[in-house]
């Protein structure tokens, strides 16, 4: 299998923020599914998830404050399936297109190798928090509605594309609930939209904040915050 430069990466990545990059190839649900059908070259994973890093950071945690969510030990196919989305039209998320719309991020080959590199970084342990002042609450609702998909410790499930919510920041998941909530964000399951139609701003913080808090196992999570992803030193 061949290998991907950084350079070409980046000029691939300069051609799309102009304009000038092709469609991505092949049929995008022939694509997904062959993805995540792959063995993942972690090499080239890197390679591409060093474009990534611009705004997601070496270690793949993001911003506490939410602007970038962090994407390290998400699961392989979910994050697969919200590339092929993204590149769809399927989920508007900005500053994303150019990436996904790629020839070369396109290919199902490449989607397997930045997905499953994404999926093996450890993850941040001091994410961004909420105020922690309804958690009771948060928690009846995490029951009620959340756990059936995502797990009784917001772990998701990789085989049925529901997302490790875990330990992601507050802010990031605030926001992607309101956009769900008015149907801004339209790549989810029809059953969440409906449970959360009838949530209140003081139901949708609870819940958010509750789930930022659930840890992931220890097996997933950075030594420390001052932890180094060791593929770029």
């Amino acid at each position: 299998m061949k290998k991907i430069s950084v350079s070409k990466v980046i000029i691939l990545m300069l051609s799309g923020m102009l304009g000038l990059a092709g469609q991505a190839l092949g049929d995008s649900n022939e694509d997904m599914a062959s993805a995540i059908n792959l063995k993942p070259n972690m090499y080239n994973g890197l390679v591409i998830f060093r474009i990534c890093a611009k705004c997601h950071y070496k270690e793949g945690w993001g911003q506490r404050s939410g602007t970038f969510p962090q994407l390290a030990g998400q699961h392989a196919k979910v994050i697969i399936k919200q590339l092929v989305d993204v590149r769809d039209h399927k989920r508007e998320t900005v500053g994303m297109d150019h990436f996904a719309m790629l020839n070369e991020i396109g290919e199902p080959q490449v989607l397997a190798d930045v997905a499953g590199y994404i999926s093996s970084i450890l993850m941040t342990p001091n994410p961004g928090l909420g105020a922690g002042t309804d958690l009771v609450h948060g928690k009846k609702l995490y029951d009620k509605y959340c756990f059936a998909c995502h797990g009784e410790n917001g772990e998701g499930e990789n085989d049925h594309f529901h997302p490790r919510i875990q330990g992601q920041h507050y802010e990031y998941l605030l926001r992607q609930f309101k956009w769900i909530y008015r149907k801004e964000r339209t790549n989810v399951q029809a059953g969440m939209v409906s449970a959360i139609s009838d949530f209140t701003q003081r139901d949708a913080e609870a819940v958010i904040d509750y789930i930022s808090r659930l840890k992931p196992p220890k097996e997933k999570l950075a030594p420390s915050v001052k932890w180094k992803n060791p593929d770029f030193e």
